[in-house]
């Protein structure tokens, strides 16, 4: 069938791929939820935006309902939240979030993706100084006016408000996120999706071959089940 078929598949593959590991993550993220606050999305905010996060990447409604009530049961096991900050070759910062039944596995695991890679794993903490904590709100474009926007939200904490590939993005600090859902909500604004973000203070620029080496590693931490979240400042 030729090469442009077997690409065409490959792409189809890897973008089925992203698709898993989104619902995975999103299910996880559902159960930690429910265990935190219960099962009642309408008491429960982290639910509520978890639930929201689900829709935002099509996630059937049956897995949302099976994880909610996976987390219900007794049987469902705990996750421990945990960051890990560490750096990749050519000196990336980078910082993962994990959600773990298993934390000598998961420390094992990304140790091992940092040192073959030619990275280290660091203490807690080591990268505050790169990494800024900031909500992050995505909401359809169309029908809003950014000023008007900008104008209704800056004493709910609106950083930033603009507009990227057909969406708004309304940027928050860490502080204002509840804030700022709460203030949407109230709104009956449409939000694609609501998190929170560790973004780069500053930015290292490699060259194609250096930054092939990080994406190459970034990929395989991600794959890991237990990741949430992987972040860093390569430019």
């Amino acid at each position: 069938m030729g090469r442009a078929f077997e690409f065409r598949k490959a792409r189809k593959f890897k973008r089925w791929d992203k698709m898993s590991k989104a619902f995975s993550r999103l299910g996880k993220e559902i159960v930690i939820a429910v265990k935190e606050g219960g099962p009642n999305p309408e008491a429960n905010a982290r639910l509520r935006t978890a639930i929201q996060n689900a829709k935002g990447v099509n996630m059937p409604k049956d897995r949302v309902e099976a994880a909610i009530k996976r987390a219900s049961s007794k049987e469902e096991k705990d996750y421990e939240e945990i960051v890990y900050e560490g750096y990749g070759p050519h000196g990336i910062a980078i910082l993962i979030e994990a959600a773990t039944d298993n934390i000598n596995r998961t420390v094992a695991n990304i140790r091992v993706y940092l040192s073959r890679a030619g990275g280290s794993l660091g203490k807690t903490g080591s990268l505050d100084f790169i990494f800024t904590r900031k909500g992050i709100f995505r909401l359809p474009s169309e029908g809003l006016n950014l000023e008007e926007l900008e104008l209704d939200l800056i004493d709910y904490g609106a950083e930033d408000i603009y507009e990227h590939e057909g969406e708004v993005i309304i940027e928050t600090a860490f502080t204002d996120f509840g804030a700022m859902q709460k203030a949407l909500e109230e709104r009956g604004l449409p939000v694609t999706t609501a998190e929170l973000q560790r973004i780069p203070n500053t930015r290292t620029e490699l060259t194609d071959e250096q930054a092939e080496e990080i994406e190459e590693l970034l990929e395989k931490i991600e794959e890991d089940d237990d990741v949430q979240a992987v972040y860093h400042n390569m430019k």
